[in-house]
């Protein structure tokens, strides 16, 4: 049966095209008159349509069924797979770059730092590291000098975290800091060393600060001194002080002191001046108080328009700063906004940008806050009032393309991107994403305009979209051209011969695809096309162990869809239950099979293949998957567990830390934050927000939370919590004291086994650290009773420092032999056996996950000790290449060192102080040639 199955699919005539990160599947039917939605509604109607016949057919024609209506999207072809074209600044010499970039911000001027911590920011995107990227931002806003790039830099750090789908909390409340208040960003000038402070805007105003009310009779009177010129206004009368109206500018001053005939009348017809009553009393007011705040924003708008026909320069900055104030929704600021670009009211302008801003990505797809940015005239109206700027765009276009890339918005503001422009890398940036862009929409021949820009600009990445644009445009001898010369010209790197396997066929375009993998294991094409070439030749076993390789470290959406559809040509609903549910843990809106289905009906669908769990089930198959450290497995009975209880909030915080163990950073956030929504008590939301707080970089307030949790109920979670934040330093002997205090008091209060488990395996760490060591194998001994299995390397840790490295050996093998996913484990094998077992056991942690670093090191380390200087700096640059990691270039700057490669040193030292300024190693490195 699987033979024809996959032998009708082979037959099928492949009419569409797969491109970007997605699998497309295709759908072997022509298209209908209905369109695109059309053909999705059918395809949602044919799946229930199966659902309804399998409630009637025997189980092993279920199995058929399903098979065949999911076949009849058609498998992934090799013809059909692309790898996409990433958006981001990339370098063919990453270390020189980031060498660059630290230097420049050594040398530059304090008002020069931020543009080139935004600058940073772009090479730091293209790493894929969000800690790194936050960081660079970070540093952009503590150096910013103006109000306009405050609040674009503030808004950016929030949308990077996400704070808006805190229920409870508001886009403008203060986070408690200077870095991220909406009020401290509208505060000009230069003071980096304040931004970490918290801020006072939460504090309560004084009762001397309070504003005086009412203006009627009482607000024109003139108190000590009597009024000596009257502005007639109709047939009203607003008494001055000729002195001090002369005082709000010259244009007042000449008319009231000058030669005109005003300054010798004691009434001046002000009835054509477009001055209302009202607003000549409150100018009459401001001219003695100088404050505005009794004023209704009607009244204060009026006299900002007065202000610029008279010239009023203190009266025109209180009417902007007094307004600015005021802006604090979306409705307010997209009225407001108007009235501060016509009347050039800088702060104004920016008080409503920022609240527009800390709306994304909500906003982004409103024609009304769109049309603020968008066109040309959008543009230059805002640079008129100095709100249009490089890293304004930068933003809002990176918003736009994470919603939607082939959007006209999109388009619109990626030109207007390359309008702010001014600096090489900015132009490259602005235009290869609009290439990218452009490419997306299918637009070849403005796409490879865009691309070829950028590369003139020197974006050397950009050829490889100006050779794809050549491709698409039926130019496939120019495009593989052009990746030849490429690949010739400058070292090379994987993402080349990537490129140039699209352009080949047979054992050449098999090699190429290797050589890509040889050169960055990282990259998920060559993994995705070996896999699905190995399934067009029947071989769906070795289609399989194929991605393993990739999601063995990589996990990502299009890679488990692949797997998923591998499973249901074999028929293992299971497995593919299981990978569609981890999928949609990752990106709840994922549409499978060319968009054309949603994940939830595939599950819907599969569910009525496999055995049905209970709740009760699901915690037994979870402590399964947990304790065989398969964090994929756990993650699919999570997501079966919330589909059941999708109010569970200790649910959603167990798929945080299964998503941060698989290193999918912004998937935790979102299940941390839907923990804390979903909390039942105050004492526990606390908790979820102190995780929140530590893992977005703020332990002091993560550890106030976590106390002011346990004031209000001692919880497992609360002093776990507390006790993780306080073991995140080195810890002196009274501190590993209290933390272990407090770990103990945690293993006190409820929990089930998962938690008890890290909490004992974390006890034992403290305790190895205080060289207790009979006490850390008790607590290890614990965990593993039940079922901790990560519990083998603190106690083989333990035995190790006993001297006994039989049995530490054993410990980690144990846990090869348990574990699913372990590289982890080989590699801390290795450290306890001899030389040529520790190369066989660093070797295959290579080989399952090539990201490790330590590995890499090691074989390193060794070769230098056997005087093999040249192979163990090429072993370093070989990983470097592909994963710039701080360690890495730490030790190669210290090979070259060793080797009195001054030049070597002090550019990886520099590579290395980019991505972490402060480590004393390499600091103590870069300065010793100086010396």
């Amino acid at each position: 049966m699987q033979h024809n199955i996959f032998t009708t699919m082979r037959s099928m005539k492949l009419i569409d095209g797969c491109k970007g990160i997605q699998v497309y599947a295709l759908n072997s039917s022509s298209t209908t008159a209905g369109g695109v939605a059309g053909g999705v509604a059918g395809d949602k109607i044919h799946l229930h349509d199966h659902l309804k016949l399998n409630s009637i057919r025997s189980k092993s024609n279920q199995s058929n069924a399903v098979t065949e209506a999911l076949i009849s999207y058609g498998l992934p072809a090799t013809d059909l797979l692309e790898p996409p074209i990433e958006p981001y600044l990339k370098s063919v010499n990453v270390v020189e770059t980031l060498a660059d970039v630290y230097r420049r911000l050594e040398n530059c001027s304090q008002f020069e730092k931020s543009g080139i911590y935004i600058e940073q920011c772009s090479i730091f995107r293209s790493l894929c590291d969000p800690k790194l990227l936050r960081r660079s931002l970070r540093s952009a806003r503590q150096h910013a000098v103006d109000a306009h790039s405050k609040v674009v830099l503030s808004a950016w750090l929030r949308f990077e975290r996400r704070v808006d789908e805190l229920e409870g909390l508001s886009s403008m409340d203060c986070g408690g800091r200077i870095l991220e208040c909406p009020k401290a960003t509208l505060v000009s000038g230069y003071d980096p060393d304040s931004v970490y402070n918290s801020c006072r805007c939460r504090e309560t105003p004084s009762e001397a600060d309070d504003v005086e009310s009412s203006i009627g009779d009482q607000g024109c009177s003139t108190s000590e001194e009597d009024g000596d010129v009257s502005f007639c206004i109709g047939d009203d009368e607003v008494r001055c002080v000729r002195y001090r109206i002369a005082a709000l500018s010259r244009p007042f001053e000449a008319m009231l002191y000058g030669s005109f005939t005003e300054s010798r009348r004691e009434k001046i017809n002000f009835s054509h001046n477009g001055v209302s009553v009202k607003g000549m009393r409150a100018a009459e007011v401001f001219s003695r108080m100088r404050k505005l705040d009794s004023f209704p924003p009607e009244i204060v708008l009026e006299l900002l328009s007065f202000a610029n026909k008279f010239c009023c320069e203190e009266l025109k900055t209180v009417c902007d700063a007094h307004l600015a104030s005021l802006v604090c929704n979306i409705h307010d600021a997209l009225i407001l906004v108007e009235y501060g670009l016509e009347e050039t009211a800088y702060l104004l302008v920016a008080s409503c940008l920022q609240v527009v801003l800390r709306e994304l990505p909500r906003l982004i797809g409103n024609p009304n806050v769109m049309r603020i940015f968008c066109s040309s005239e959008a543009r230059e109206r805002l640079a008129m009032v100095g709100q249009a700027s490089f890293v304004l765009y930068y933003f809002l276009s990176q918003v736009a393309m994470e919603e939607d890339m082939k959007s006209n918005s999109t388009v619109m503001l990626l030109e207007r991107l390359g309008e702010c422009a001014k600096t090489r890398w900015q132009k490259e940036l602005a235009f290869h994403q609009l290439g990218c862009v452009m490419l997306e929409r299918k637009e070849y021949k403005d796409a490879q305009h865009w691309f070829e820009v950028a590369a003139e600009m020197g974006h050397i990445y950009s050829l490889v979209g100006v050779a794809r644009t050549k491709y698409k445009r039926g130019h496939k001898y120019s495009a593989y051209k052009q990746m030849n010369s490429l690949i010739s010209e400058y070292k090379p790197v994987g993402w080349m011969y990537q490129e140039r396997s699209l352009y080949c066929i047979g054992k050449e375009k098999m090699m190429d695809m290797n050589t890509a993998t040889d050169l960055d294991p990282t990259l998920p094409y060559p993994y995705k096309y070996r896999a699905v070439a190995m399934v067009e030749e029947n071989m769906i076993g070795a289609a399989i162990s194929e991605i393993n390789k990739i999601i063995g470290f990589k996990v990502s959406p299009d890679c488990l869809e692949l797997r998923a559809w591998f499973s249901i040509a074999l028929k293992n609903y299971e497995g593919a239950l299981r990978d569609i549910r981890a999928l949609l843990t990752l990106d709840p809106n994922y549409m499978m099979f060319h968009g054309k289905v949603q994940g939830d009906h595939l599950v819907e669908l599969l569910c009525h293949q496999v055995q049905q769990w209970s709740q009760a089930d699901c915690w037994m198959q979870l402590y399964d998957r947990w304790s065989s450290v398969d964090d994929i497995g756990s993650l699919a009975v999570v997501h079966q567990m919330l589909a059941n209880d999708p109010g569970k909030s200790v649910l959603r915080f167990r798929q945080s830390l299964l998503l941060l163990r698989l290193n999918c950073q912004k998937a935790a956030m979102r299940s941390l934050r839907l923990a804390r929504n979903h909390s039942g008590s105050e004492h526990e939301k606390l908790v979820y927000e102190g995780w929140i707080l530590y893992d977005t970089g703020h332990r002091e307030e993560a550890l106030a939370k976590a106390e002011e949790s346990i004031s209000i109920q001692r919880s497992f979670e609360a002093f776990f919590l507390k006790a993780y934040a306080l073991a995140d330093t080195s810890l002196d002997p009274e501190s590993s004291s209290y933390v272990i205090q407090l770990l103990e008091e945690a293993l006190r209060c409820p929990s089930d086994g998962l938690r008890k488990g890290q909490a004992l395996n974390n006890l034992g760490s403290v305790y190895v650290d205080c060289d207790k060591l009979d006490f850390a194998a008790d607590c290890y001994l614990n965990a593993l009773n039940i079922r901790h299995t990560r519990a083998h390397q603190g106690l083989a840790r333990v035995y190790h420092l006993k001297n006994q490295r039989k049995p530490a050996y054993d410990e980690m093998t144990k846990l090869i032999e348990k574990a699913r996913n372990n590289a982890s484990a080989y590699e801390k094998r290795s450290e306890y056996c001899d030389r040529d077992m520790a190369k066989s056991d660093l070797s295959m942690a290579t080989q399952l996950d090539p990201l490790r670093t330590y590995p890499y090191r090691y074989r390193a380390a060794v070769l230098m000790d056997d005087h093999k200087e040249a192979e163990a700096i090429a072993e370093l640059t070989k990983a470097i290449a592909f994963k710039p990691d701080l360690q890495l270039l730490h030790l190669r700057a210290a090979f070259h060192d060793s080797m009195g490669d001054s030049a070597s040193t002090l550019r990886d030292c520099e590579a290395a102080l980019c991505l972490d300024p402060n480590h004393g190693d390499t600091l103590k490195l870069y300065k010793k040639p100086l010396d």
